[in-house]
């Protein structure tokens, strides 16, 4: 391509340029280094207090965050001897009502990603009732409360947030002179549980909850967040007025808190997202971009009719600076950005491709105008569903094709062996409690739905099945929204693709922030794969990565390589193939709470907006616009 740029490191690593921030701030490159970072201070701290035979009071809490902290504890323990035997517990809330053995429960979370596996004393671990008469509810509460101070205090409480601001369960309007007591769940935090709960009419709407005065009489606070759906209410949070619409804000006011973020969770701190306004800054290729593309859009006005007194009304100085002629800069961003648009005739053909879509619809929604042109340039295209998405599907969607098998038996020839197993998993769908795990052969059932959905998608681009490739990856195959993590046969299996198709180009989400971390997960088996896969094969066999977004969020204008026009009858067609995904129109199971909008929705307005911010910024006028960015190796 005319425009490939170098990916390295984001801006803002030190904590140079933070003054706005007004809680201690951490940045990781990746969740793995972060979760590292924090287990190893929480394993300083029990080493210390062993040491001088004194115990350790935990907060802890539950969540996909914090699970990588709980894996280091744990292989700790396991490989370094870490000793848990002088650890206290108290976990920060659990739903109410709820039964501690039930799927769902913090009870059963805790033991099955920690508990079972450290050696913390039974006798000291301690998590919020849910399976309480709510007359009795008050009264217990109080008592957490006095176990709390008779255990000596929290010296450490480890936090997440949600997309309200909350910290444990206190949802907005909970003040700083909260204690544990039983609260009402706001809307947005029943919705971001519906994966857990297979529907958000199954979440309870209410739960036990430590206070915000409990948390904040901690000794430490560490609050950890990842993904880009957490960076705005992060940005809140750190930078602007404490408030009770906002109960992480409240750590401002504490005497050692901590946020640790990887890059996707900070990327609205000013200091990421425009660092010119807080620190100066070295004027690098992409820094001046993003700040010429800012300030465009900042003053609505095209790129090349920026004048020098617009850089210095907007705090650019610095920049304008460095030209005796403004214009020269803005040219040069400017024929920047178009050089990036691909046509069709730009993109490669007659070529070997793989695109890897984490989920069976993935890869309509997120880059359908690429794969339709793709297959137009007659590329030999492969697409890899790398999960079988049956978690996603309703019951009901299962019941709609079992009746279809029944009252169409008798045309079919109506086979006893057939008919029997129809009306079996009709049974066991009927006696199946709501948030029960599926059978094996219903979650079968799911899955070749998603299959059959995926393969309709794909043939309205001139695809057919022999071009699908199912991996239905371990992973992936619980039957319930947590998974397993990416295990050596993940691994394998995505590698042995790599070898088979030796492809010249692959495409992979890019978009790490689906409520459910199916997106991460699977990034993170085809980066191992790929590394091998470079490891093991001559440079001239590497793949080139485009790595796509769409379904979640997408690409920001300065960090594209490449932009994919779409006419009206692209975007048309694209749509079209999402509603083949007919187990996913109308109301998909796992839609995020942060957006209502059907994936069709999302995909359209999404690409039609980066179509006008680009005519915005002066560019040609398309109907809709897809965005890419070009590695040669995947990035952590």
């Amino acid at each position: 391509m005319s425009h490939i740029k170098g990916h390295g490191p984001s801006e803002g690593s030190t904590t140079e340029g933070s003054w706005r921030e007004k809680i201690p701030v951490e940045l990781f490159n990746a969740p793995s280094d972060m979760a590292a970072s924090v287990a190893g201070r929480i394993a300083d701290l029990i080493r210390e207090r062993a040491a001088a035979s004194r115990p350790v009071v935990l907060g802890l809490p539950t969540g996909s965050t914090p699970i990588g902290v709980y894996r280091q504890l744990i292989r700790m323990h396991q490989e370094e001897g870490l000793d848990f035997s002088n650890v206290i517990t108290f976990n920060l809330d659990e739903y109410y009502p709820m039964h501690p053995g039930a799927l769902q429960s913090y009870h059963r979370f805790m033991r099955e990603n920690f508990f079972n596996h450290v050696n913390i004393p039974p006798r000291n671990i301690n998590i919020p009732r849910g399976d309480l008469e709510r007359e009795d509810i008050a009264a217990w509460c109080q008592t957490y409360e006095r176990q709390i101070v008779e255990a000596g205090g929290l010296d450490l409480i480890l936090l997440g947030i949600g997309r309200t601001g909350h910290i444990g369960f206190n949802e907005p309007g909970s003040g700083p002179e909260t204690r544990t007591r039983r609260i009402i769940l706001d809307e947005i935090t029943r919705k971001d549980a519906a994966s857990d709960f297979f529907g958000d009419e199954n979440v309870p709407r209410e739960a036990v909850t430590m206070g915000v005065g409990t948390i904040l009489d901690a000794r430490q606070v560490i609050l950890m967040a990842t993904g880009e759906h957490k960076a705005p209410i992060i940005q809140r949070a750190v930078e602007e007025k404490v408030t009770n619409a906002v109960t992480a804000s409240y750590l401002q006011r504490h005497p050692s808190a901590l946020i640790c973020l990887d890059r996707a969770a900070a990327g609205e701190l000013t200091r990421i997202k425009t660092p010119w306004l807080v620190r100066e800054i070295e004027w690098t290729e992409e820094q001046r971009e993003r700040a010429v593309i800012w300030l465009a859009e900042r003053t609505e006005k095209a790129i090349l009719t920026l004048d020098e007194s617009d850089f210095h009304r907007h705090y650019l100085h610095a920049l304008a600076n460095q030209y005796t002629d403004i214009d020269i800069l803005c040219k040069h961003v400017f024929e920047g950005l178009r050089q990036r648009i691909a046509y069709t005739e730009d993109l490669p053909s007659d070529q070997r491709m793989i695109l890897f879509s984490p989920h069976p619809d993935d890869d309509v929604i997120s880059m359908g105008g690429m794969l339709d042109k793709c297959v137009r340039n007659c590329n030999d295209m492969t697409v890899a569903y790398m999960t079988n998405g049956s978690v996603a599907v309703f019951d009901s969607d299962v019941r709609r094709h079992l009746r279809f098998m029944r009252m169409s038996a008798e045309y079919f020839g109506g086979d006893t062996g057939v008919l029997n197993k129809v009306d079996a998993l009709r049974e066991a769908m009927d006696s199946k409690k709501p948030g029960d795990v599926d059978s094996v052969d219903v979650q079968l059932i799911k899955a070749y739905i998603r299959y059959s959905e995926a393969v309709a998608g794909i043939e309205v681009m001139g695809l057919h099945q022999q071009h699908a490739r199912f991996l239905d990856m371990p992973f992936y195959k619980t039957g319930t929204v947590r998974k397993e993590p990416i295990g050596e046969e993940d691994v394998r299996i995505v590698y042995d693709l790599l070898v088979e198709k030796k492809a010249d180009h692959i495409f992979v989400a890019g978009d790490l922030s689906d409520p459910h971390g199916t997106h991460r997960m699977c990034y993170f088996a085809i980066q191992q794969a790929l590394r091998q896969f470079r490891a093991n094969h001559p440079a001239s066999e590497h793949p080139l990565v485009w790595l796509y977004r769409g379904a979640w969020q997408e690409w920001e204008i300065d960090e594209a390589d490449v932009f994919i026009p779409m006419s009206k009858a692209d975007l048309d067609r694209k749509v079209e193939a999402i509603f083949k995904h007919e187990s996913q129109k109308d109301r998909a199971m796992y839609p995020g709470a942060h957006d209502s909008r059907e994936f069709w929705e999302r995909a359209k307005q999404r690409n039609q907006k980066t179509a006008k911010r680009l005519d915005a910024l002066g560019l040609p006028q398309f109907y809709a616009v897809e965005a890419y960015v070009c590695v040669s190796e995947l990035p952590d």
